[in-house]
């Protein structure tokens, strides 16, 4: 079965699975998604929704951020590591939203990514996420491995993945693929002793690498 064999079957049974697939991130604006991806960068959600719990009330937009002191915001976001560059992060891209955007969260790839700290997963993620808009398919470590053990993907850089993958997945899929495939890779294909025996796509799948 060639990988565009395989789409159709991938969706379906990752519909059937996760019906109801979205980022595991916890946030009620497109901002707090913004700051949580940022904060999600090698980072469990688990955690970053431990901390965005009671970050997102003491810090309530972008303006708050940007004004917060460093010190402080350095402590609140220390249990997420890294939080000195984090901390940078989140600090200079609210600054520049708030320059640039009016505080608004952009609706494009190519404006987000000017924003300091915002890769193109991190667009991604807000944009399927917050606004179900399909301006590309996120990657990240889950999606990435389960492409490439898929067979979808020889590649290693998440955005040559992506590329593969948006010639494959109709468009109008794009938003629901990532995050069930994100849901997949973290809970059946994992990193360190896959769940083979018990996937959806164990029939399909010609498990590279594993």
């Amino acid at each position: 079965m060639t990988p565009a064999q395989k789409v159709p079957v991938l969706l379906e049974r990752l519909r059937e699975a996760h019906p109801d697939a979205r980022y595991e991130l916890n946030w009620s604006t497109p901002f707090e998604l913004l700051v949580a991806t940022i904060l999600a960068a090698q980072c469990t959600d688990e955690r970053v929704n431990r901390v965005t719990a009671t970050l997102f009330p003491k810090y309530p937009g972008p303006r708050a951020f940007a004004d917060a002191d460093t010190a402080e915001l350095e402590e609140d976001l220390k249990p997420t590591g890294f939080y000195k560059q984090k901390t940078k992060s989140v600090q200079a891209m609210s600054r520049a939203l708030l320059e640039d955007f009016s505080g608004e969260v952009p609706r494009t790839v190519d404006e987000l990514v000017t924003l300091p700290g915002v890769a193109r997963k991190t667009a991604n993620v807000v944009l399927n996420t917050a606004f179900n808009l399909p301006s590309g398919i996120i990657v990240d470590t889950h999606v990435a491995r389960v492409s490439q053990r898929m067979g979808l993907s020889k590649h290693d850089k998440p955005d040559v993945i992506e590329e593969d993958l948006m010639k494959l997945v109709p468009r109008e899929e794009w938003t629901f693929f990532g995050p069930a495939t994100v849901l997949h890779g973290r809970y059946t294909c994992t990193a360190k002793k896959p769940k083979c025996e018990e996937c959806i796509f164990k029939d399909i799948c010609p498990r590279i690498g594993v």
